[in-house]
C-alpha cells in the first residue's frame, strides 16, 4: 500500500529536544489520522541535528465515505436546543428523523483525497508543534525550535502540495551542511530518502549514529592499548550533534592527572563533550580524549584533536585552580556560609537542613551498626555532608555535589570512612545506581532523604500523579534500596508519620512489581502495622512463593470462605469468643482442625519470633488438608447452638492464626 514520508528541515534542533520530538510528532501523526480513520501498518520517526522526519506504510490512497448517525434533543424540546443541533450537524429541520421520540440526524460525508488529509495534518502539527523552547524569525509568525527551511512531503511517491508560512512543501532535500557542501537532492520514498541522505553523509538513524559513534571510539582506544570510558548520557547527546559523527583520538596534558578523575571527566563532558580514556589494566584516566567531529578531516583529524587540547587544557587549568582554592579551606569553615544558601523559602537555609541531617543520623546510626564509632562518625559526616556546595569546585560543576566533599575530607584528614560517607550521600540517584552499604555511608545517606521526606511532606508538597518536582519517590525508593542492601532493621513510624509509611508502601510496590512480585502482597502484609522493610519483604517472599504452590491456593480459598460466613454471622449479632474446644462426639474432621489449629498456633508464634517465615508458611500449609476436610463434612451452622458456637470460634481461630503472617483478606485472586 501507499507509504508516506514527511521531513522537516531546519537550522540545528538542540540534541536534548530530539527525543521527545521524535517521539511528539509520532503521536501527532498517529492522532490526527485516527481522526480521519486512518490506522498506518507501521509508523516510525527520526531526529537529527537538523532533520525530523516521519514515514508512515500502508495508508489508502483516499479516505472511505463515510456514515454518521447522531442523537440529537427530544422532540418537543425548546427551540434553542434543536437549533443548536441543526448547526452542529449542518443540517435542517426536516432532514432530520424521528425515532422513539428523539430527534437523530444521518450524516453523509464523502471520503477525501489521503493527500489533502495529509496537507492539513502536517499544517496542523506544525503550527502546534510542543517544542520545550521555539523561536519565530524575519517577519513570519510561524514559530519552530529553530528557523524551519524546507518541508519534503510525498505520498504515493507523489508530492504532496501546501505552503506554511512562505515554505512550500516538495519533494527535495539537503545532506550535510559541509560535506558535499550541503548538496541538495530528490526523494519519492524512504528507500530513496535514507540512501540519498547517505551518500550526502548523513546519518538518519540515532540508535544508528550511537553505534557508529561507539564503534569507532572504542577502536581508537584499542588501538593505542586503552578502553573507552563509556557514558550513556553522553553518547545520546553527541549523537544529536553531528550528522556525520567521526570520533577524532587527541591528547591532553599529562600533569592533568593529578586532579580528581571525576573532575577531569566531568570538564571533558560538560564543557568539551568530550569521552575520557583509561588504562584497561588499572582503570586509571590515561592524558588521551575522544572527541566527535561532525566531518571527516583530510588531516585524519589532527587540526580538530590539537585545537580540542588547547580548550581542554584551558578549562582544566581552570579546574586546577578550584580544586587548590577550595583545599586552604576547612569544610567546617564552609559550614557559616550555607547559612546564605536557601533549601526551601519553607524550609530554612542548607544550614538547617545539615543540621536536621546531623540529628537524623546520630538517631538512625545504631539501626545501621551499633556502636559507638559509627554514631560519631555519621555525626561528623551528616554535618559536613552540604559544605562542599559553597565550593568553587562545586559551583562551576553541581554535578560534583559530594564527590569533591569527599576529596576534601580526605584532604583535610577525616577518617575515610567519613570521607566515604560525604562522598556518597546522595546516592542512589536512579534505579540503577549503586547503593551505599558501608554503615557510616549508608547512615547518612537514609539521613539525607528522610529529611527530604519529611521535610516536603510536612509542608504539603506532595507528589500527584506525574508530578514530582522534589524527585520524592525517588528519595523513598532510595531509602527502601539502602534499607534492603544494608540489611538495617529500622522501624520507619519512629521517624516518619503514617503518611509516609503507607507511601513506602506504595513505592516498595513498584520495587517490588518490577522484580515480579504481586503489589497485592504488600497490602497484606502492610496490614499487620509492620514498618521493618526488610522484615515486610522477607515476608512477602516467603507469601509469594506459598501462594503459588496448591496448599496456598487451597487454603486461602478455605480462608476467604472463613471470612465470609463469619461475617454474616456477625451481621446477625456478637460473634461468640474464645477458643475452640474438642467437643464430645464432634465429627473427626472438626477433632482433627481444633487439634491441628492449637499446634499451628504454637508453631507459627515461634517461627514469627524466629522471623523463619518460611517455616511460618510451612505451618499454614499444615492447616489446608483440615480445612478442607472441616468444610466438606462439617456443617458450620448447626441446629446445637454449643456446636454451632464452637464452629464459629474455631473459623476465627483459622482467620487468627493466618492473620499473624498477614492480612490475606488484602491477597486478590
Amino acid at each position: 500500500m501507499p507509504q508516506l514520508l514527511l521531513e522537516l528541515f531546519s537550522e540545528e534542533i538542540p540534541a536534548r529536544m530530539q527525543a521527545q520530538a521524535a517521539k511528539d510528532l509520532e503521536r501527532l501523526a498517529r492522532e490526527k489520522l485516527a481522526a480521519e480513520g486512518f490506522i498506518p501498518e507501521a509508523l516510525k520517526t527520526f531526529a537529527g541535528p537538523r532533520r525530523l522526519t516521519l514515514v508512515a506504510e500502508g495508508l489508502p490512497l483516499a479516505q472511505p465515505d463515510r456514515h454518521e448517525e447522531r442523537k440529537g434533543p427530544r422532540v418537543g424540546s425548546p427551540d434553542p436546543a434543536i437549533e443548536g443541533f441543526l448547526r452542529s450537524t449542518g443540517l435542517t429541520r426536516d432532514q432530520l428523523t424521528e425515532r422513539d421520540g428523539v430527534y437523530f440526524a444521518h450524516i453523509d460525508r464523502p471520503g477525501r483525497p489521503t493527500p489533502d488529509i495529509v496537507a492539513a495534518m502536517v499544517d496542523q502539527i506544525v503550527r502546534a508543534f510542543p517544542w520545550p523552547k521555539s523561536m519565530t524569525w524575519g517577519s513570519g509568525t510561524l514559530r519552530w525550535v529553530r528557523p524551519l527551511h524546507g518541508v519534503l512531503c510525498v505520498f504515493n511517491r507523489e508530492v504532496v502540495a501546501f505552503n506554511i508560512e512562505g515554505v512550500d512543501s516538495g519533494e527535495t532535500t539537503r545532506g550535510h551542511r559541509f560535506m558535499g557542501s550541503g548538496q541538495a537532492f530528490k526523494a519519492r520514498d524512504f528507500d530513496e530518502y535514507q540512501d540519498g541522505l547517505a551518500k550526502h553523509f548523513v546519518v538518519l538513524d540515532p540508535e544508528e549514529r550511537k553505534e557508529r559513534i561507539m564503534d569507532a571510539a572504542r577502536t581508537l582506544a584499542f588501538a593505542r592499548g586503552f578502553e573507552l570510558v563509556e557514558d550513556e548520557g553522553l553518547l545520546d547527546e553527541v549523537a544529536g550533534l553531528a550528522e556525520w559523527p567521526t570520533p577524532v583520538l587527541g591528547d591532553m596534558d599529562a600533569g592533568f592527572l593529578d586532579l580528581p578523575p571525576e573532575v577531569i571527566r566531568t570538564s571533558m563532558r560538560v564543557h568539551q563533550r568530550f569521552f575520557a580514556v583509561r588504562d584497561a589494566r588499572t582503570g586509571f584516566l590515561v592524558p588521551h580524549f575522544i572527541t566527535v567531529a561532525n566531518i571527516e578531516a583530510e588531516d585524519g583529524g589532527k587540526a580538530i584533536a590539537a585545537g580540542n587540547a588547547r580548550v581542554l587544557s584551558a578549562r582544566l587549568s581552570d579546574a586546577r585552580f578550584f580544586w587548590e582554592e577550595d583545599k586552604k579551606v576547612a569544610l567546617t569553615d564552609q559550614l557559616a556560609k550555607l547559612m546564605g544558601v536557601t533549601f526551601h523559602a519553607k524550609l530554612g537555609s542548607m544550614a538547617d537542613r545539615a543540621a536536621r541531617i546531623e540529628a537524623l543520623a546520630e538517631q538512625i546510626a545504631p539501626f545501621v551498626r551499633d556502636d559507638a564509632q559509627t554514631r560519631a562518625w555519621a555525626k561528623v559526616a551528616a554535618a559536613l555532608c552540604k559544605a562542599d556546595l559553597v565550593s568553587a569546585m562545586v559551583g562551576e560543576f553541581p554535578e560534583l555535589q559530594g564527590v569533591m566533599g569527599g576529596y576534601y575530607a580526605e584532604a583535610q584528614g577525616y577518617d575515610p570512612e567519613v570521607a566515604d560517607a560525604i562522598r556518597h550521600h546522595y546516592k542512589p540517584q536512579g534505579p540503577h545506581d549503586d547503593v551505599p552499604v558501608q554503615a557510616v555511608a549508608a547512615t547518612v545517606a537514609l539521613a539525607d532523604k528522610l529529611d527530604t521526606l519529611i521535610s516536603f511532606f510536612a509542608i504539603d508538597e506532595k507528589p500527584t500523579g506525574s508530578r514530582d518536582p522534589y524527585a520524592l519517590r525517588r528519595a523513598a525508593l532510595g531509602v527502601i534500596r539502602i534499607l534492603l542492601q544494608s540489611r538495617t532493621r529500622l522501624p520507619l513510624r519512629r521517624f516518619v508519620s503514617d503518611e509516609l509509611v503507607a507511601f513506602f508502601a506504595d513505592r516498595l510496590k513498584v520495587l517490588l512489581r518490577e522484580q515480579g512480585q504481586r503489589h497485592d502482597l504488600v497490602d497484606a502484609v502492610f496490614a499487620l502495622g509492620d514498618d521493618d522493610i526488610v522484615r515486610i519483604v522477607l515476608k512477602v517472599n516467603a507469601l509469594g512463593e506459598f501462594l503459588q504452590t496448591e496448599d496456598g491456593a487451597n487454603l486461602l480459598a478455605g480462608y476467604k470462605r472463613a471470612v465470609n460466613i463469619l461475617k454474616a454471622e456477625e451481621k446477625k449479632g456478637k460473634l461468640p469468643t474464645g477458643a475452640p474446644v474438642e467437643m464430645a462426639g464432634a465429627p473427626p474432621e472438626e477433632a482433627g482442625l481444633v487439634n491441628a489449629l492449637g499446634h499451628a498456633e504454637i508453631e507459627i508464634g515461634k517461627a514469627l519470633e524466629a522471623e523463619d517465615f518460611a517455616a511460618a508458611m510451612r505451618e499454614l500449609a499444615a492447616l489446608r488438608a483440615p480445612v478442607d476436610a472441616f468444610f466438606d463434612k462439617v456443617l458450620v451452622n448447626s441446629q446445637v447452638a454449643a456446636e454451632r458456637e464452637n464452629r464459629l470460634r474455631l473459623l476465627a481461630g483459622v482467620r487468627d492464626a493466618m492473620g499473624r503472617v498477614a492480612d490475606f483478606g488484602q491477597v486478590t485472586g
